[in-house]
């Protein structure tokens, strides 16, 4: 039986056919099985209201044994991942082949940049629209991917994962489609002219004198006179991409831009970019852990210089713990956040999958924490702090799913 179904009844293992309401604003790319919650969080978060659904296809989906997200006692425990599991390890894996394929163009767009060819705008465009989709279908699986940092390569990786922070921030503003793609690109460009800035300038591990931020911050015109020689750009991307730098108390570069003259989508920017430059490692610093950044947005936001609206609007659509993010069980263990619990947002659903004194890798079931007495937080933590990387956690749990 075909049935309309408020989004608040949906439940794992549902078959979806279409979205009925708000009819138009978004669209399926082909109907398919709700295989995990963090699935039907990102249809809520994107304001969508009711769905269609097939009654006759829905499959039952095996529920977590409890007793399997118990603390370790001294035993070493290795259990089956669920189906739900798997899938979520299948998204990760398309996710991450997308972000790698983005690196690719990125570093195009970087070469063309530097000889002073035109951008191609085409394979920019196919890109995001494929980042587009994917978060749609699965917003948690790309951004935990974005998490996955190679120190050496910020350059190439910073413009894509603020192309999807900004993907998934107007998703969460339920701006429409046609817009995010628009906001999408502009976030893939609008660092490009950094290739311009010399490399002991743009990797200089301590402070830069005057001088030298006065260089660094030319990246900024170089990128907007890069963009504005772009064949068939769209004055949005442009609008972002020369905005990004500029803050509210009109002391941002490169044209000191007051508060009045920003827009949303410029303050959108601002604050992903932000976001996502003070919790990368870069070849000199650590990254700091996404609840430390998250505060040091709002004092930003205190200052002036971000909007303090949107900053807060942000970390809501973030989430206390961001999906992706590593975090310290009271079990002595390491888990990766899977997805949020929209109505207990210090209590996601994590995956552990490192055990700590001794340290080695294993794999558990996912635990929803809003759901367990016998599991917390203890701390937001990141790779660096126990000599492993992002890389290797997601190969790994990837080959576990």
């Amino acid at each position: 039986m075909i049935v309309e179904q408020d989004i608040s009844k949906v439940r794992v293992g549902m078959y979806v056919l279409d979205i009925t309401y708000p009819k138009g604003k978004f669209h399926l790319v082909k109907a398919h099985w709700l295989e995990s919650e963090g699935i039907i969080d990102g249809l809520k978060r994107k304001g969508i209201e009711k769905v269609l659904i097939d009654t006759s296809k829905t499959k039952v989906v095996a529920k977590i044994d409890k007793a399997s997200s118990a603390p370790h006692q001294g035993k070493i425990f290795r259990h089956k991942s669920s189906w739900s599991d798997k899938r979520f390890q299948q998204e990760v894996v398309k996710a991450k082949r997308v972000f790698d394929k983005s690196k690719d163009i990125q570093k195009k767009l970087f070469h063309d940049a530097k000889n002073g060819c035109p951008l191609d705008l085409g394979p920019v465009s196919d890109i995001t629209d494929e980042s587009i989709d994917l978060i749609f279908e699965n917003p948690d699986a790309l951004a935990c991917v974005i998490n996955i940092r190679h120190k050496d390569e910020y350059l190439l990786e910073h413009s894509v994962a603020v192309s999807v922070l900004i993907t998934i921030f107007a998703f969460y503003l339920k701006i429409e489609k046609e817009m995010v793609r628009k906001l999408a690109v502009g976030g893939f460009l609008h660092d490009v002219g950094k290739i311009m800035i010399p490399d002991d300038i743009l990797n200089k591990p301590g402070k830069l004198t005057d001088d030298e931020f006065e260089v660094m911050k030319s990246h900024a015109q170089h990128s907007i006179d890069t963009i504005e020689r772009t064949p068939d750009i769209d004055d949005l991307s442009l609008e972002v991409a020369r905005l990004h730098h500029e803050k509210l108390n009109g002391k941002g570069y490169p044209n000191g831009v007051s508060a009045d003259d920003i827009s949303k989508y410029g303050r959108m920017i601002s604050i992903c970019d932000i976001f996502d430059a003070l919790t990368s490692n870069r070849c000199y610093k650590q990254g700091y852990p996404q609840v430390k950044a998250f505060n040091i947005l709002r004092a930003l936001a205190k200052n002036n210089e971000l909007d303090d609206k949107l900053v807060d609007l942000f970390i809501k659509c973030m989430g206390v713990y961001p999906v992706g993010a590593l975090v310290e069980l009271d079990s002595n263990r390491l888990a990766i956040v899977e997805s949020h619990n929209l109505e207990d947002p210090i209590r996601p659903r994590v995956k552990p999958f490192y055990t700590l004194h001794p340290n080695h890798f294993e794999v558990d079931n996912d635990i929803d924490l809003a759901s367990t007495t016998d599991e917390l937080i203890v701390k937001c933590v990141t790779a660096d702090d126990y000599d492993l990387d992002m890389d290797q956690i997601i190969e790994y749990l990837a080959k576990e799913g």
